[in-house]
């Protein structure tokens, strides 16, 4: 028996609410990152958890919520009862399990949890918060029946308690640094573990146009179907209308696209790669264009670059990485001309602070830095030199106890014609949603 298995087995009574039960799983497993499946695998075998439904797992650096949200969308704009699982979450942890595009209730995870725990018990050993999650999340798949599920890799791949299912398709959306500490520190060996959510005989959609080689090595000693952006597949601008694109791929071409409502240039990468995966399973998951085309215009996802209304513009992206930090940089570019730019910048400090400050340094005019509560949160002080080591002169830099502070502090300074930027993490865009929440904005 594993370290606390008999402890945790041995409680009294299980968790009430859905609240109760978030924070058992977070005392559950001694540490919040345990990669391996075999814990996971003997728990989830003993729940009997063996979808029959078309699975499409999407790993990479970033743009899988984004990859994720337009496949649910469209598969929902075709009728399809779709599951969907998705990390980490915004404000409240039913964002993660949607079922028809509605986030399951707490009753609904109550119960899931409930039976997750009784195999674990059972197996007599620990899951942590995300392996327990993904459990879960499939129970309640399985028990309502749906016709696909989408799942997201929580961290890497090859070792994540999402692999632990197969892939009918599997999604590669990029390949940059980003959890080092486990994945390696280097693109290849980052590819390599993202790569392994690729499977024998089954499409392997690669959107990164430069992958690295670990990736096409490993889809070949598996004997995986790759799908390589730039090759297999690709998107252009249609010639007849700028406003429109075309794409190219599995299931044939198709003309005349509207942009996806989710904003940013990466965007229709990040299209073509979720095209490209339904097309790969048309024969299972058929989709006519006008489910694509209302699809792509009804996908949402809060928190990438996501531009609220009124004036000044205020854009939340939880950029945490200096890939997405890049993304976000070209992004801002793209918005057309504004008199300053404050951002509201917070981080975890295992992430690379100094080099997302460096990769937007140049777009912001002012950085309104603060500590946050989260577990792995830096302080405003260790912000403070990640941003002095990229060199941005500390004449620009104001530091605030909390986000909320920097976030109050940055709507009294900017004027119509500026623009807040918040980034940083999860933890820093949530923060100020709450904000805007308690001030009655929604």
């Amino acid at each position: 028996m594993e370290p606390g298995a008999g402890a945790a087995g041995a409680q009294a009574a299980l968790p009430a609410t859905l609240e109760g039960w978030l924070a058992y799983l977070e005392r559950l497993h001694p540490a919040a990152i345990d990669m391996g499946l075999a814990r996971v695998a003997r728990v989830g075998e003993a729940l009997g958890l063996a979808p029959a439904f078309p699975i499409v797992t999407v790993g990479g650096t970033n743009g899988k919520g984004s990859v994720c949200a337009m496949a649910e969308a469209i598969l929902a704009c075709a009728g399809y009862r779709v599951g969907c699982y998705t990390s980490p979450h915004l404000l409240r942890y039913n964002e993660r399990v949607r079922l028809g595009r509605r986030e399951a209730d707490d009753a609904a995870l109550c119960g899931a949890f409930a039976a997750v725990e009784a195999a674990r018990v059972r197996c007599g050993v620990t899951l942590t918060y995300f392996e327990f999650g993904t459990l879960a999340a499939m129970r309640l798949f399985v028990q309502a029946g749906v016709e696909a599920a989408i799942l997201e890799v929580g961290l890497g791949g090859r070792l994540d308690a999402v692999n632990l299912f197969d892939a009918d398709c599997a999604v590669l959306t990029g390949i940059d640094f980003d959890h080092m500490d486990y994945l390696g520190d280097t693109r290849e060996a980052i590819g390599f573990e993202k790569a392994g959510i690729f499977r024998q005989g089954r499409p392997a959609v690669c959107a990164d146009p430069d992958a690295p080689d670990s990736v096409l090595r490993h889809a070949d000693s598996v004997g995986a179907n790759l799908l390589r952006i730039g090759a297999e597949f690709g998107y252009s601008a249609n010639a007849a209308d700028a406003a429109l694109w075309d794409y190219r791929g599995p299931g044939g071409g198709r003309r005349a696209l509207p942009h996806p409502a989710l904003r940013g240039a990466c965007q229709l990468r990040n299209a073509s790669a979720c095209l490209a995966a339904l097309g790969s399973l048309r024969e299972r998951l058929p989709v006519t264009m006008g489910d694509i085309r209302r699809g792509l215009m009804e996908a949402a996802l809060p928190g990438r670059f996501q531009v609220l209304p009124g004036r000044p513009a205020t854009i939340l992206d939880v950029a945490h990485n200096p890939g997405a930090a890049r993304e976000l940089a070209d992004n801002l570019a793209g918005m057309g001309s504004c008199r300053r730019t404050y951002a509201v910048f917070a981080m975890l400090r295992d992430k690379d602070i100094e080099g997302v400050a460096r990769a937007l340094a140049d777009r912001v005019d002012r950085w309104l830095i603060a500590g946050t509560s989260a577990p792995r949160g830096a302080t405003a002080d260790e912000v403070r030199q990640a941003l002095a080591a990229a060199g941005i002169g500390n004449q620009d830099i104001l530091p605030f106890p909390d986000v909320a502070a920097a976030y109050a502090a940055a709507c009294g300074e900017a004027g119509e014609g500026d623009r807040i930027c918040v980034f940083g993490s999860f933890h820093t865009v949530a923060d100020v949603l709450r904000c805007r929440n308690a001030a009655g904005f929604g």
